[in-house]
């Protein structure tokens, strides 16, 4: 899948919250119908067996509950994309990234092994911590292999870890700095790496336990000096690269780090050293987080709604019309555990829907995000962004206006109630403020989408190329 993910450390976010978001972005003239669901311990696989690849898994028989993002048609397996469990730990995958002929010659990618489709349905249901989905995973991966290059991010309310793999069997992973935020467009992203930590105290880095024997013995490391750049070794070093990856990177870092450096002349879209992780110039809020991951180079000569109409974008934009969702998952520390995974979620091109919070400790997903079927149906948050995105997008210039009072709307009401419930469940303790909290949410949102709806329909309309100025009336 073609995505891009932003990690944001508790220290560099607004409120103290641990946040990872990804978009999840279907391959070139493919959309893949999404829904949101609730995952009961009971419903889980114990023998598990991937679409895919065919690979068969014995799973643990004491999983947790936990939401998930899956494929709402049947046929190509679960992709099960995002999620939080019992334990208020977060799961996002995948990313898919890159790497090099070196690599994939000295550990072959495994055509019966795991990948995209399988990872959250084998992993989140039974992690505790990050740490502990990064540890998982990675045993995963050296027992049964990938048929794909990976990256899949952690989080609880403490840390976040970002996992890569590496050719078949191995892996790298790193700790995001409390104060940084990473992003990550389709390549191996990960730079500064340290091989001494990851391979004794594991302190801020971790890796498959023969990885300093791996590199030495197929000559990868491609570094000068003593310094180890993770990227330079296992990473792709293509010209598509920097018209499809790097740019993406280059307009985010820009965006929370405008004066840190010369975004045109010190480092630009197509330069392959863009820093993995920065402290931002300024603490990054949900709305930052949705704003950027819609981006389509705003401010720049590359955004394809710009002046001069350009047909087709230079550079491949964060926020493209194939994206199936958004999911960014806020892991709070300062209000009961119970209440404390907020799942923060969005369909379709994000430069024109909304995203709709939902408290993750529930038992029931509600209707209007979990009946998307293959009928287009303004009753599911799905297809109303869809169409939202396709009438919008024809008509830009004169829909914008209502795209971002239906996005700032929402997101002033979305805090509202968020606010609201918190208090009303530290008075009552009452799980069941959570579910009619959702109701709420969901309800709130349904309102707004189907007004914005009516009104790009209306506008677009207007604008069609049949209209004619005298009225028959």
């Amino acid at each position: 899948m073609a995505c891009t993910t932003i990690l944001v450390g508790k220290k560099a976010s607004y409120d103290g919250s641990t946040m990872i978001a990804r978009n999840d972005d279907a391959s070139a003239g493919k959309f893949a119908a999404k829904k949101f669901a609730v995952v009961e311990s009971k419903d889980q696989p114990r023998d598990y067996k991937s679409v895919i690849s065919g690979v068969e898994i014995k799973l643990p028989d004491n999983p947790m509950r936990y939401t998930a993002m899956p494929n709402a048609l049947k046929g190509e397996g679960i992709w099960a994309a995002c999620g939080v469990n019992e334990a208020n730990v977060g799961m996002s995958a995948t990313e898919t990234i890159t790497s090099n002929a070196l690599v994939l010659g000295a550990d072959p990618l495994v055509e019966k092994g795991i990948g995209e489709e399988d990872i959250v349905v084998l992993t989140l249901p039974y992690i505790h911590s990050a740490r502990e989905g990064v540890e998982r995973l990675g045993s995963l991966l050296e027992q049964y292999g990938t048929y794909e290059m990976n990256g899949i991010g952690f989080s609880d309310k403490n840390e976040i870890w970002w996992l890569e793999t590496i050719g078949g069997h191995h892996w790298i992973a790193k700790r995001v700095p409390d104060d940084e935020y990473v992003i990550m467009p389709n390549q191996q992203g990960i730079s500064e790496f340290d091989l001494e930590d990851a391979l004794t105290s594991q302190k801020e880095y971790m890796c498959s336990k023969d990885m300093q024997t791996f590199i030495e013995k197929n000559h990868l490391n491609l570094n000068m000096g003593d310094r180890f750049n993770a990227r330079l070794v296992f990473g792709s070093h293509d010209d598509s690269d920097h018209t499809y990856n790097t740019p993406r990177s280059w307009a985010l870092l820009r965006y929370f780090n405008p004066r840190t450096y010369d975004w045109d002349n010190e480092l630009r879209p197509e330069d392959d050293d863009l820093p993995w992780s920065l402290v931002p110039e300024r603490k990054i809020t949900v709305e930052d987080v949705k704003w950027a991951l819609s981006n389509h180079y705003q401010g720049t000569p590359y955004d394809p709604y710009g002046k001069g109409g350009n047909k087709e974008c230079k550079y491949r934009p964060i926020g493209i019309n194939r994206t199936d969702f958004l999911g960014l998952i806020q892991i709070r520390d300062y209000v009961p555990e119970e209440i404390s995974a907020i799942e923060w979620m969005t369909f379709g091109s994000n430069v024109f829907n909304t995203f709709l919070p939902l408290y993750a400790n529930i038992s029931k997903a509600p209707d209007y995000v979990a009946n998307t079927t293959a009928l287009v149906d303004t009753n599911n948050f799905y297809w109303a962004n869809r169409l939202i995105g396709a009438l919008a997008d024809a008509h830009f210039n004169t829909t914008e206006i209502h795209i971002e009072r239906y996005q700032n709307k929402v997101a002033a009401s979305s805090h509202a109630l968020i606010n609201k419930y918190d208090d009303l469940f530290v008075e009552k303790k009452d799980l069941a403020v959570i579910e009619e909290a959702n109701e709420a949410l969901t309800n709130m949102v349904h309102k707004e989408t189907d007004d914005c709806l009516n009104k790009v329909l209306y506008t677009s309309s207007n604008g069609m190329k049949n209209a004619f100025s005298r009225s028959d009336a």
